[in-house]
């Protein structure tokens, strides 16, 4: 009995101590427990939601926030759909925001935009919440790496995004890109003013598996999605049209005719020697005695394509488009 009594001690000391440890936890909160003791205490919600943010900005709805996307609150996907926390589902928690009066310092929400304080990834982080389908190629593309958001391309507040019309979305990447646009103003371009083809119809802006954002593959692969009589298969190829389609043509735009780089039959000399072939736009005075039959008036026509054709491909080893 005297070797029992210590253990029955100990057990009841250990019961006693765990039921002040149980009654300790239970009265912590939950999120102080995910948290941990040093992190801040989470800001709360607006109890009004957006008619708590349209007290002051007003602007937003005169803007059409209401026929946006986001602001359909039919739609319970969009933040203002419902259950949702509208304004805030995007900009984060704004009663602290709110409650400061008169011209005090307000505590700072997420912001989006070209001119926003919050960095790019903070802002894409909101909107990739949502869009997922969208940015499957987000992190690895070069606008993520040079800290192009979403807001800097995308109008959310606005009733009609000009980055996803046809028509107006060549403005919005000529911001940027200010070369490709230069080209697009010259005569031999894509009909990209006219709104018959957008940026997007050949590069994809949230990032893709090919080079340049191309939609495709490859360049080649990307081109003859539009140009499929040039796809082939050909008996007889034309390398540089199965290897680049840029070896050859200037894609945005060119002063030459069919976006090419230079015109023939420089182009076609760059690889084909003119030794021993009539390749030359040379008159008749610079022939021995001075007379012979004009060949520069009958290259300056179309150069080497008046005989060779096909030159993206033919059934014929000259390239010529008919086989005799």
């Amino acid at each position: 009995m005297r070797d029992q009594l210590p253990t029955q001690r100990l057990r009841a000391t250990a019961l006693a101590v765990l039921g002040v440890a149980f009654a300790a936890l239970a009265s912590v909160p939950a999120h102080a427990a995910d948290t941990g003791p040093a992190a801040a205490p989470a800001s709360a919600y607006s109890r009004k939601g957006a008619d708590t943010c349209l007290g002051c900005h007003d602007d937003l709805a005169l803007q059409g926030l209401f026929r946006t996307a986001h602001g359909r609150p039919t739609d319970e996907r969009a933040p203002f759909g419902h259950g949702q926390l509208q304004c805030e589902s995007c900009h984060g928690p704004g009663d602290a925001h709110a409650k400061v009066k008169g011209k005090g310092e307000r505590p700072r929400l997420v912001d989006f935009g070209p001119k926003a304080q919050s960095p790019a990834p903070v802002q894409d982080e909101k909107c990739i919440a949502c869009h997922r389908s969208s940015a499957q190629h987000w992190a690895g593309n070069s606008h993520a790496a040079n800290d192009v958001s979403c807001a800097s391309c995308h109008e959310s507040h606005a009733p009609r995004d000009a980055v996803r019309g046809a028509a107006t979305q060549e403005a919005v990447c000529a911001r940027c890109h200010q070369a490709q646009h230069a080209d697009t103003l010259k005569p031999s371009r894509h009909p990209l003013s006219e709104g018959k083809m957008a940026c997007s119809s050949c590069h994809a802006p949230h990032g893709s598996t090919g080079p340049a954002q191309l939609v495709r593959n490859s360049v080649t692969e990307t081109c003859t999605s539009c140009h499929t009589e040039y796809r082939g298969p050909f008996l007889w190829e034309h390398a540089p049209v199965t290897e680049d389609c840029t070896i050859c043509h200037q894609s945005h735009g060119s002063t030459q005719s069919s976006l090419l780089k230079t015109r023939a039959p420089f182009l076609c000399q760059e690889c084909h020697q003119a030794q021993g072939h009539p390749a030359v736009a040379y008159t008749p005075d610079g022939l021995p005695g001075g007379g012979g039959p004009q060949r520069g008036a009958f290259l300056a026509a179309g150069g080497c394509v008046n005989c060779h054709s096909q030159v993206h491909g033919s059934n014929h080893p000259s390239g010529s488009k008919l086989m005799r």
